[in-house]
C-alpha cells in the first residue's frame, strides 16, 4: 500500500518510527515531513501537500501525527476528497454501539468504523496521548479495515465529496 506521511514537531520522533515499521511491513511510504525537528513549526505546511496527494489519488492512505492530531485532521478534511479521523487513543474509549445493536467499550471500533462507513483515507492521531505501540496497533487495524460499500455509505461520503 502506498502511505502518505505527515506530522509537525510533536509527532516527529514517533512518525519516524511508524515509517520504518510500516516499510518493513512491506508499504512504500512518503513523508511529507518536516524533514528535521524544528519546535514551532506549522503543522499545515506538511499536513496539506500530503492531503492533497491523497486526494488525487497518488496514495491509497494517509496517516498523519501532531499533539492532539485534531488541528492535523481538520487540516486534511479542507481538501476535497479527504475524510480524515482522529484518534485519540485507548484512554478516551466510551461506550460503542454499532449498527447491529452491540455494545463495545473498545477505541478501536471507532478506528474499524472510520473505515467500514466512512471510507476514512487518513488518520490523524494523537501524538502526546498515543503510546509508539498503541500507534502501531491502531495502524495496522485501520490500513487493514475495508470500506463496506453500502449504497448509504456511498451515497454519504459522496456529499461529502461534494460528488451528489
Amino acid at each position: 500500500m502506498k502511505i502518505a506521511l505527515a506530522t509537525d514537531h510533536a509527532g516527529y520522533q514517533q512518525l519516524q518510527e511508524i515509517q520504518k515499521w510500516l516499510v518493513s511491513h512491506g508499504h512504500e511510504c512518503h513523508n511529507f515531513g518536516p524533514a528535521e525537528l524544528v519546535p514551532g513549526d506549522d503543522y499545515p505546511d506538511f499536513i496539506l501537500p500530503a492531503a492533497k496527494a491523497v486526494a488525487e489519488g497518488n496514495f491509497d492512505r494517509g496517516i498523519i501525527l501532531g499533539g492532539s492530531g485534531q488541528g492535523e485532521a481538520m487540516a486534511a478534511n479542507r481538501i476535497k476528497g479527504v475524510r480524515c479521523m482522529v484518534f485519540y487513543g485507548p484512554a478516551v474509549a466510551r461506550k460503542v454501539i454499532d449498527a447491529e445493536g452491540h455494545t463495545s467499550h473498545d477505541p478501536y471500533s471507532l478506528v474499524k468504523l472510520s473505515r467500514q462507513h466512512n471510507d476514512a483515507n487518513m488518520i490523524s492521531v494523537a501524538a502526546r496521548f498515543v503510546s509508539l505501540e498503541d500507534m502501531k496497533s491502531v495502524v495496522m487495524l485501520w490500513l487493514g479495515a475495508e470500506f463496506s460499500g453500502e449504497e448509504r455509505h456511498t451515497r454519504r461520503n459522496n456529499k461529502l465529496d461534494g460528488e451528489e
